[in-house]
């Protein structure tokens, strides 16, 4: 019966572990993915702040070999 336990305070020791590195995993994309929404909402402005005219404006104009 003894055995019994201690396989399974050992079992459950692994998955505390487990846990923890899961949970800390959850947490990094969380930031990474907020870090990258992040970055779209100021290139999306900035697409949005892009004057009609300017050279990086995205506009439908004939290459200059024609």
């Amino acid at each position: 019966m003894e055995s019994r336990i201690d396989e399974l305070e050992v079992r459950l020791a692994f998955q505390d572990e487990l846990l923890d590195a899961l949970n800390q995993t959850v947490a990094r994309q969380q930031q990474e993915l907020s870090l990258l929404q992040e970055q779209m909402r100021l290139l999306y402005q900035m697409l949005q702040n892009q004057e009609p005219g300017s050279p990086g404006a995205t506009q439908h104009e004939i290459p200059p070999h024609y």
